[in-house]
């Protein structure tokens, strides 16, 4: 055993960022929050591993890896909401609604905050 071996094996995933059991339980919490949630399989680039991005009927969404085409399959079934590959349908119009009105907000709220001051 080396001398930093012992605080290697001591790293938790979570250190990573990359904990499947804290994910699943994320989207299965973010899921039971919303109505009409779908999910889109994202595929893997140079940055980053696949993901799936999970967009409510609102337009608010998240995105968690999910362990490959497979794993997002599966995570579809244990929630009991339908999965699209992102690359075949495209990102829901929802989704960039929803991303131009916060858009807005937070450039409102940069505003007000130069004039209070």
């Amino acid at each position: 055993m080396g001398l930093f071996d012992r605080f290697r094996r001591g790293r938790s995933t979570r250190a990573s960022g990359n904990d499947p059991a804290a994910d699943l339980a994320y989207m299965r919490q973010w899921v039971a929050q919303r109505r009409g949630v779908e999910g889109y399989i994202e595929p893997k680039t140079t940055v980053t591993d696949l993901t799936v991005v999970l967009v409510a009927s609102d337009g608010e969404w998240t995105r968690r890896r999910t362990g490959g085409v497979a794993g997002a399959r599966r995570l579809g079934e244990r929630l009991k909401i339908p999965v699209y590959d992102v690359q075949k349908v495209g990102y829901p119009q929802r989704m960039r609604d929803y991303d131009a009105r916060r858009r807005i907000e937070r450039e409102r709220a940069a505003r007000r905050e130069l004039e209070d001051r």
